[in-house]
């Protein structure tokens, strides 16, 4: 690997970090680049899942304020992430190489989509939560969270967008206090389905150093500063990126 294509898979796990945090999708940097640079599909979609632990780790940490109280939904809720991942794992795992490319243009539609329509879906989380409506996170909002789980260990674009747009829909609190709840579920989805893939599947580790280190840097700077920065100017660099990944993937 040349200097400066390290650089630039470190770069865009700094870039993945901090959005991952602040909004979703930050695969949608990370994995068309080690596709750019001629990593084979499953094999740059299990390595940039395993680089980027680190950064839903350092995010979650620093939204550890927003988390004070809800101790009990978030471990009942990471039960449901952790069983969906490994299920997500296994299904990446099993399925032929061709199904995943097949369906990944497909999953990158749906993120892009899902990205595009976060702004609305942030003001319905802040209506909610002005009007007080009540808390419902039962087995609905658990099976929900347990189906994002599959998708985040099968290739997990915008899985925390999506988590984020379920807990939404029942739980009537502020968006950041919903918005800290994600990161924690999104690193247990990364966590639980790398540590299946660290056994099983063939990893370029490398990139997933260069991924991890700046992912890690990217959660801090997410964490800390990224709510300041302008949501359209992240959400128009992931819809560019995807467009460019769903190119590269159809060419």
């Amino acid at each position: 690997m040349q200097v400066l294509e390290a650089l630039a898979i470190g770069g865009a796990g700094v870039c993945a970090g901090l959005i991952n945090t602040v909004v979703g999708s930050g695969t949608l940097i990370t994995f068309p680049v080690l596709l750019a640079f001629g990593f084979p599909p499953v094999t740059a979609n299990v390595s940039n899942g395993l680089g980027l632990v680190p950064g839903s780790v350092s995010g979650a940490i620093g939204y550890r304020a927003e988390l004070k109280g809800q101790g009990a939904r978030i471990r009942r809720l990471a039960v449901a992430s952790a069983l969906g991942a490994v299920g997500g794992a296994i299904l990446l795992l099993n399925l032929p190489a061709d199904a995943f490319q097949a369906i990944v243009p497909i999953l990158i539609v749906i993120a892009l989509v899902l990205v595009v329509l976060q702004p609305w879906l942030a003001k319905r989380l802040a209506k909610r939560a002005v009007e007080g409506e009540p808390t419902g996170d039962g087995i609905w909002l658990w099976l929900g969270i347990l189906a994002t789980g599959v998708y985040g260990g099968y290739f997990g674009a915008a899985q925390g967008v999506i988590a984020l747009a379920l807990m939404g829909v029942v739980i009537a609190e502020p968006l950041q206090r919903i918005n800290a709840t994600k990161n924690v579920l999104t690193a247990t989805a990364n966590l639980v389905s790398g540590i299946v893939f660290v056994f099983v599947a063939h990893v370029a580790w490398l990139a997933v150093l260069l991924i991890a280190v700046g992912s890690a840097l990217g959660g801090v700077i997410g964490a800390r500063i990224g709510r300041r920065l302008p949501p359209t100017v992240l959400r128009g660099i992931i819809v560019v990126v995807g467009i460019a990944a769903l190119v590269k993937l159809l060419i």
